[in-house]
């Protein structure tokens, strides 16, 4: 990213909670069955999810019930590679005695129940590790947090929807159950981080936790921290238990679903002529309304669709809409993002920006330009700056000097006359390969040296279906 701001000081607002009735108004909810444990009986409990979200948390409250109950209890809490933010798990052993426990932590297919609160730490090794079916309940959250691999690859997609067909595999679908505790806690409480008690609630209405109500409500008041809310979030996770339906409709009522046509070229264009114009200038816009209207009719004169015309569309607009400084700085003084900054904090808060501006910027032993902060004075810079976007491309940008902005004026160049070349020999059988040639943009993805790294296998691609379309009869012989 070419920029990005932290917040200091202030907090978070909190969501408005919806105006459901309290869990206490909704009925009296049946006893579940609380489990009794044998002489020399030790209930394995696993809490995973991840670091900073109340993982500790929830075992600790664990353990202080059953000290209260008098029962034996060990728990211990084991961290991935980052404790916040990273894989957390907290290992409670609940005996009916002290005696009884001969370990720390839950043995391999020895958990009675698993609280997933991240369905992609459920599904780790660790976790996996300790169930079994027959023995292992498993209250899932499907609501998960993004990992490191989407850093690492922009194509990562979150394999969340698999976690629960995963778990249940192991354990059996009786052995499951899930719902979206992070919805129903920003919906319900306003806030997420009450995810973790309701999922408790929930794992405790389905009979799953050898411990008494009283007792967790009591050691959730000796933890001393939001009290009534984390008491009335555990009665929430009860309701779902019990009666997933009538929560799933507080949480999400009335949705009104809407079907929306495809959208055209025409409206592809329009949008982004209106971006380009703020972003540069009518005339810039133009040439880029200009060069789609002759792709489309070229495409529709040849082979009758608009495929190729929606790509250069999307992707021509990508090249000539590239973000360097002046763009930065018209971005961050948009009233629409500072009106949402400011709808998003309260307090005494201020922005912080950091920036790699390549005059000033310091490189790293790779090279590569390392970001600096700026404090709330850089706004002002931000609104001269944006005011001074006709330079872009002149002799007097001198932001335009560096290698990085000379490759991107030059990109816009190069697509242009690769899509002239394919109109000019556009037909019916070739047209998936133009569709690719046109795409390619979309590999060319984020800023600086990433942009570099992504552009240069971008570039191998384009020579390579260049080559192909401009040789289609050599290229099948020696297929």
């Amino acid at each position: 990213c070419p920029s990005f701001v932290t917040v200091e000081g202030g907090a978070l607002k909190k969501k408005a909670k919806n105006k459901a009735s309290s869990p206490f108004e909704m009925g009296t909810l049946p006893e579940p069955v609380v489990p009794a444990l044998a002489a020399g009986q030790v209930w394995g409990v696993v809490v995973a999810g991840v670091g900073g979200t109340g993982v500790i948390t929830i075992g600790q409250l664990l353990g202080m019930a059953a000290h209260i109950e008098g029962k034996g209890i060990v728990t211990q809490d084991a961290a991935g590679l980052a404790q916040k933010g990273g894989a957390t798990w907290s290992h409670a052993l609940i005996g009916d005695a002290q005696s009884s426990i001969r370990t720390t932590r839950v043995g391999t297919a020895a958990a009675d129940l698993i609280l997933a609160a991240d369905p992609l730490v459920a599904v780790n090794a660790e976790t996996l590790a300790r169930m079994r079916e027959g023995r292992t309940h498993v209250a899932l959250n499907t609501h998960s947090t993004p990992t490191a691999a989407f850093v690492r690859n922009a194509n990562w997609q979150n394999p969340q929807e698999n976690c629960a067909s995963q778990i249940a595999s192991l354990v059996g679908l009786d052995g499951l159950g899930s719902f979206d505790a992070d919805a129903a806690a920003t919906s319900l409480m306003g806030d997420s981080l009450y995810a973790n008690p309701m999922l408790l609630g929930f794992a405790w209405q389905r009979g799953w936790l050898p411990l008494q109500y009283a007792s967790l409500m009591r050691a959730i008041e000796l933890n001393d921290v939001a009290i009534e809310n984390n008491k009335t979030a555990f009665q929430w996770g009860r309701r779902a238990a019990h009666d997933l339906e009538s929560v799933q409709k507080l949480v999400s009522p009335g949705q009104v679903i809407e079907f929306k046509k495809r959208e055209t070229v025409d409206s592809l264009v329009s949008r982004r002529v209106a971006f380009l114009t703020d972003y540069q200038n009518a005339a810039y816009a133009e040439t880029y309304r200009a060069f789609v209207a002759k792709v489309q009719q070229s495409e529709s004169a040849l082979v009758g669709k608009t495929g190729l015309s929606e790509a250069v569309a999307r992707y021509l607009f990508k090249l000539m809409a590239y973000k360097d400084e002046y763009e930065v700085a018209r971005l961050h003084t948009d009233r629409a993002f500072l009106d949402r900054v400011e709808g998003m904090f309260e307090g005494d808060f201020k922005l912080n920006y950091h920036l790699a501006p390549p005059v000033i910027a310091k490189k790293n032993a790779k090279g590569e330009l390392q970001k600096q902060k700026f404090g709330p004075a850089m706004l002002t810079g931000f609104r001269l700056l944006a005011k001074l976007k006709g330079l872009r491309g002149t002799a007097l940008d001198v932001f335009g000097r560096t290698e990085e902005r000379k490759t991107e004026r030059a990109l816009i160049g190069e697509y242009r006359a690769s899509i002239e070349e394919v109109i000019g020999g556009l037909n019916a059988g070739n047209h998936a390969t133009a569709l690719e040639i046109a795409s390619l943009p979309e590999q060319i993805r984020g800023y600086g040296h990433v942009k570099e790294r992504n552009l240069a296998a971008a570039r191998n691609r384009w020579t390579e279906l260049m080559t192909q379309w401009r040789h289609p009869t050599t290229d099948r012989a020696a297929a």
